[in-house]
């Protein structure tokens, strides 16, 4: 077995334990589980089968296979990031909604623990 296929096995069994106890600890969301299953399983694909990388070159035009797994590699970082970029706006605006409905239930509270206050004896002329 070549160096590059224990390598690729190595690699993709790591990730999947590194994931099954991440998700075990409920320290990894199962939608994001998921992305990182295929590409582990992608890199067994390709550390088993690396005919399937240079032949997916060939289809597209690429002279080394490598450079296809780079660019593979980056447009996924790229995808993956716009994707985090979207759930962090997301979230930001969640936190800040939740922040002012904060604010104005504290100010109702204030407000109406002042009415029920009673007024003090000693300030009324009677």
């Amino acid at each position: 077995m070549k160096s590059t296929v224990t390598l690729g096995i190595i690699g993709s069994a790591v990730v999947l334990i590194a994931l099954f106890e991440l998700l075990r600890r409920q320290r990894l969301r199962e939608k994001y589980a998921v992305i990182w299953f295929f590409v582990a399983l992608g890199v067994l694909a390709i550390a088993i089968f690396p005919d399937l990388l240079s032949g997916l070159a060939d289809l597209v035009g690429v002279e080394l296979p490598v450079n296809l797994l780079f660019f593979l590699a980056s447009l996924f970082l790229l995808v993956l990031t716009l994707q985090h970029s979207y759930e962090l706006g997301r979230l930001e605006e969640k936190t800040r909604t939740l922040a002012e409905e904060v604010g104005l239930l504290r100010l109702e509270l204030e407000m109406r623990q002042e009415q029920d206050e009673p007024e003090d004896p000693g300030l009324s002329s009677s």
